[in-house]
């Protein structure tokens, strides 16, 4: 299974990056493909840098996005390839072909993105997590949302159409951050709640680390700033009260769709309100 986040418009508060560097961290990859820069990125809205190399010399690192594979394979269970990079300027049919290509090639038999988008949610309560799939074999088996939403997309989209036109079952997770804390990036509490949403879709375990302390530091770092602005804690109340709303017992599976689609329409193209996905077919790559 290839589990996809990029840098980018789909990326509010970085929690789909960070749960991808978080996956790298867990084990030794190798690079499967990486795309020439040259064909996708513009260097004037994704500039390269400059480094040290820790020898006394420097080098330019440029724009990448890069598909990995462990290097040891797991014994059972789900298997997850990394792709992640930043998102491209240009040619996305094409880029996302290249990615696909090699997919079928490798027998992947389904593909996982994950996004992350500005939403009027509450800090204090469980990240939302939206998991859809235009795919109805996975809607049906693994009780994922169809998203009604249209309008802009990004990457994330784009693969996702690319592997359902492939046969590649795909499905797409969201994490709701809240937008009052766009000053408080990275957030761990959404990139946590990613993982423990792929690991009920993967049927994998997903190893955590210290996500949760980091969490619950991050709001609490949060309910500091709030203590001293009677403003935002009022806002924050009232989001409160809508969430607790949506959350309650007789909530209707349509009201919860249309605050969903809601919280897409209201970022005009801004926040990453990607929506459309699919979703792997549990226990294999």
């Amino acid at each position: 299974m290839i589990v996809a986040a990029f840098d980018g418009w789909n990326d509010a508060g970085e929690a789909a990056t960070s749960a991808i560097e978080h996956l790298l961290g867990e084990t030794e990859y190798e690079t499967v493909l990486a795309v020439d820069p040259e064909l996708y990125f513009d260097y004037q809205y994704t500039r390269p840098t400059v480094e040290n190399d820790g020898e006394g010399g420097r080098r330019l690192k440029w724009p990448e996005a890069v598909l990995r594979r462990p290097v040891a394979p797991r014994a059972g269970g789900t298997e997850f390839w990394i792709l992640t990079g930043v998102e491209p300027a240009r040619a996305w049919q094409a880029f996302a072909a290249e990615f696909i290509d090699v997919a079928l090639r490798e027998d992947v038999t389904g593909l996982v993105t994950l996004g992350s988008m500005m939403a009027d949610v509450p800090h204090t309560r469980p990240i939302s997590i939206f998991a859809g799939s235009d795919n109805d074999a996975l809607r049906r088996t693994l009780g994922l949302e169809r998203s009604a939403y249209e309008g802009p997309v990004g990457i994330l989209s784009v693969l996702g159409d690319a592997a359902e036109r492939a046969g590649i079952p795909m499905a797409s997770l969201w994490a709701s951050v809240p937008h009052y804390v766009a000053g408080h990036t990275p957030s761990p509490k959404a990139t946590l709640a990613l993982l423990d949403r792929l690991e009920e879709l993967a049927a994998a375990d997903v190893p955590r680390g210290t996500l949760a302390a980091e969490a619950a530091a991050w709001e609490a770092t949060i309910d500091a700033a709030a203590a001293d602005d009677d403003e935002m804690r009022e806002y924050i109340r009232q989001l409160e009260q809508q969430r607790d709303t949506v959350d309650a017992p007789e909530a209707s599976g349509d009201a919860i769709a249309q605050a969903f689609e809601s919280y897409l329409r209201r970022s005009d193209g801004r926040d990453g309100r990607d929506g459309r996905d699919g979703r792997p077919d549990g226990r294999s790559r």
